[in-house]
């Protein structure tokens, strides 16, 4: 059997977070989709924690051969490797080291806009954001973290498991059609209660200032109090004319701007990016009917986990207690 993919200390988190959503009551295929691990591991991993206790889920590493550079070659390895000189060693060992000895691991560059301003990002996390969530509980209102985004029928390909040299293939359709959406992350001003809300768009629609003005009409109703809405600068929000005539009619709601080019302050975002690039990847549907459904399960099953819901604002590092 071969080795589970991830350090010993991932492995051991995941098998840790597997017994506590265990024993807060999810079934052991709710666990195992969640954590995108096989049914057996969940089973075999309460029955080790019922005969030893947590610590049986510790990590153990994974043996390997005795390293073989002293502590000051590692040291000069890793500053000409931070240099970009990978080339300096060979490339079939430079993998091993870097994972094994440097405690390195293979990541996706973030990419990160020219035009965005630093300080104000930081100013905004650090001092901007705490002024605006204590200013919404004051007013015993609701934060509502905004975004919209767009779902395609032609599908979002990631990389998926298949024996080698027999390259997946998709059979999908080659055109544009597409589900709009708006969606928000809402928090409770008492008990910080989280929820998300959501509406989808008819077929092939933009999203209008028309749009984000029904949708805000039905998020006041299943709030049932003042709100105050954290978005970014879309034309579709502020310079709306239409949502600026909603505002202006209805003071209880109060808007705040995430600063440009700071998508990752916006725990809205990852709702669509966990959507879009994990639950619904590869998917290749048979029309936007069927693209719909899965779309609406797939957010359905958000709302029924807010422990998902506050993971995704944990990653925004907002100074927001929970």
């Amino acid at each position: 059997m071969s080795r589970p993919i991830g350090t010993p200390q991932e492995l051991e988190r995941r098998r840790y977070r597997a017994l506590d959503l265990i024993r807060q009551g999810e079934s052991v295929a709710t666990v195992a989709r969640f954590l995108g691990v096989d049914r057996s591991s969940i089973t075999r991993w309460r029955q080790h924690a019922d005969r030893g206790g947590r610590q049986a889920l510790a990590a153990r590493p994974h043996p390997h051969r005795p390293a073989q550079l002293t502590d000051p070659q590692l040291a000069r390895l890793e500053r000409l490797l931070s240099q970009g000189a990978a080339a300096r060693y060979h490339h079939d060992h430079v993998g091993r080291f870097l994972r094994r000895r440097l405690g390195w691991s293979v990541q996706k560059p973030m990419r990160r806009a020219r035009e965005r301003n630093e300080a104000a990002v930081l100013d905004w996390q650090a001092r901007q954001f705490p002024r605006i969530a204590r200013e919404a509980q004051e007013r015993d209102a609701h934060l509502v973290f905004l975004d919209e985004s767009g779902f395609m029928l032609t599908p979002t390909v990631r990389r998926t498991w298949a024996p080698q040299g027999q390259t997946p293939i998709l059979r999908a359709w080659d055109r544009r059609d597409r589900i709009s959406a708006i969606s928000s992350i809402t928090v409770s001003p008492k008990n910080r209660s989280l929820n998300l809300y959501f509406d989808l768009l008819p077929d092939n629609t933009n999203v209008r200032g028309e749009d984000v003005v029904a949708y805000l009409r039905k998020l006041r109703a299943h709030l049932g109090g003042p709100m105050t809405v954290l978005w970014d600068g879309s034309r579709v929000h502020d310079p709306s004319a239409a949502v600026r005539a909603f505002l202006a009619r209805h003071p209880d709601i109060r808007t705040e701007r995430i600063p440009a080019y700071a998508p990752e302050l916006n725990p809205d975002e990852l709702v669509w990016a966990w959507t879009k690039y994990s639950r619904l990847a590869n998917l290749a549907a048979d029309n936007t009917e069927c693209l719909r459904d899965y779309i609406e399960t797939e957010l359905a099953y958000v709302r029924r986990h807010p422990e998902l819901l506050a993971s995704f604002i944990e990653k925004t590092e907002l100074p927001l207690s929970l």
